[in-house]
């Protein structure tokens, strides 16, 4: 999936989303209380088949959950949907159609998914000419039409994040370099940078998080193996060495009250990898503590704050029957964690 699996709810409790066991649907468990038991899996969005594997999520300011996905229309094509999950004890709200950015087609890519200010969900996506289209939720219902944001030679996952201001910065990947498009004003279509930032970044790695009103930072791993942050107002940052291949996942939190951005990674020996630095402040160095077991390649991860503010870490491992680890930071100085448990 593409995005925040792993979200705490207006309600307080935490939400994954996953695939269905049978591969054709996106089901949610969440807790039923704070740090409390968590229930059976619940089917998102109605009967209707999709394919999870394209699923992008994101969280609204009022901790609603927003969800994108392709699914199958006639022989050969596609379309995309979209749902919203408002509370837990409430099931997401059915699938409704959103189209294809070419009108009709099959599957021209993974889906992003952001939500502004306002509450309206951006869903972004690959056109067929190679570069990214959006559409955007109205205010009072509906959608707008399909905009054509320009660019090409998209590859891979998008990555969309509003910043504090709550205006929305897409990025995505090329052979050559990274493609970068901001929002000038609230309901505006992002507009793409006139060059985009040479680099031979690691097919799907990109993470994006906003870290300050103004910026958004991108964090992504090279060929090389460097993990690299970037701002666009200067070149990029290598900030350390990846633990691992895939992507990183990040977070905010205070840390001996430093705004500090925390960064976690599974490293090549199946561990997690957490590594945190002051916010925007790079040259500050970072480096890797690993924790827990190991965990197969196709383990998720995920980092969020719970409903008491707490940093939460998170693997998701597929399977007959999935599991779900999760620790989270005690209550003293530094990166302390509590030790890793099973939450089903």
């Amino acid at each position: 999936m593409n995005g925040d699996w792993l979200i705490c709810g207006r309600e307080g409790g935490l939400r994954a989303y996953a695939h269905a066991p049978d591969g054709d649907a996106i089901v949610c468990r969440t807790e039923r209380t704070p740090d409390g038991p968590w229930t059976p899996s619940r089917t998102v969005g109605g009967d209707q088949r999709v394919y999870p594997a394209t699923a992008a999520l994101a969280r609204s300011a009022l901790a609603y959950t927003h969800l994108a996905a392709w699914r199958p229309t006639v022989s050969g094509e596609s379309g995309l949907v979209h749902s919203t999950h408002f509370q837990a004890h409430l099931a997401a709200l059915d699938w409704s159609s959103i189209g294809h950015p070419n009108r009709k087609g099959d599957r021209t890519g993974p889906p992003a998914v952001a939500v502004d200010a306002q509450g309206r969900a951006h869903v972004f996506v690959r056109n067929n000419g190679g570069g990214m289209s959006v559409r955007v939720q109205a205010e009072k219902g509906g959608w707008g039409p399909w905009r054509d944001l320009k660019g090409s030679g998209v590859r891979g996952r998008p990555a969309a994040v509003n910043c504090e201001s709550g205006l929305i910065t897409l990025y995505a990947e090329t052979a050559d370099g990274i493609l970068r498009w901001r929002q000038p004003e609230p309901g505006a279509a992002p507009v793409l940078d006139d060059k985009p930032q040479p680099a031979a970044v690691r097919p799907d790695t990109l993470c994006a998080l906003a870290t300050s009103a103004e910026h958004t930072t991108l964090f992504y791993v090279t060929e090389d193996g460097g993990l690299y942050a970037w701002r666009g107002d200067a070149d990029p940052v290598r900030l350390l060495d990846a633990a691992g291949d895939g992507a990183p996942v990040a977070v905010r939190c205070r840390l001996d009250d430093v705004d500090c951005t925390l960064l976690a990674q599974r490293s090549r020996g199946g561990r997690v990898a957490f590594a945190a630095y002051p916010t925007e402040v790079e040259s500050a160095g970072a480096w890797w503590t690993e924790s827990g077991e190991a965990l197969p390649p196709d383990a998720r991860l995920a980092l969020t704050d719970d409903a008491a503010g707490r940093v939460v870490a998170a693997a998701y491992v597929p399977g007959a029957p999935p599991r779900l680890l999760l620790t989270r930071r005690k209550d003293e100085p530094g990166l302390a964690l509590e030790a890793w448990r099973r939450a089903f």
